[in-house]
């Protein structure tokens, strides 16, 4: 498995461990952590788990199930970035309740989706009666 295939699944196992326990302090006392803590764990469970493990699991089967390897690596390193510093702004933002950096880390976030996105569509694509 491909080092940053592997950081994307590790990822996404911290962020559920971090979205579980944002959601049980929140539900214990919802004064301890400041900011929309709702709408900040629902984004670190969806973008930080869910999604860091389709992008990890993705990278690493979808090449192999078209049986050709991955369209681009410099694409899919860009999204590992992308896609973590995008969901720290988003919930930097929130807890700060400042819109600015959400709008922002939503950015980065929706542009990960799209280069993941971009890359499968054209790892899989069909390449003609006589391409493999």
């Amino acid at each position: 498995m491909h080092p940053r295939n592997r950081m994307f699944i590790l990822a996404a196992l911290v962020y559920s461990l971090l979205g579980g326990l944002l959601g049980l302090t929140w539900v214990a006392d919802p004064l301890l952590i400041p900011g929309n803590v709702p709408r900040i764990h629902g984004h670190v469970m969806l973008l930080g788990f869910i999604m860091m493990m389709i992008y990890g699991v993705g990278l690493h089967v979808l090449p192999r199930f078209s049986g050709r390897p991955l369209y681009s690596e410099r694409l899919a390193n860009i999204q590992l970035y992308a896609a973590n510093l995008g969901l720290w702004l988003m919930v930097a933002g929130w807890m700060l309740w400042h819109n600015p950096t959400v709008i922002v880390g939503g950015v980065l976030v929706w542009g990960a989706m799209g280069l993941f996105a971009a890359n499968i569509a054209l790892t899989v694509r069909h390449y003609g009666p006589k391409g493999a």
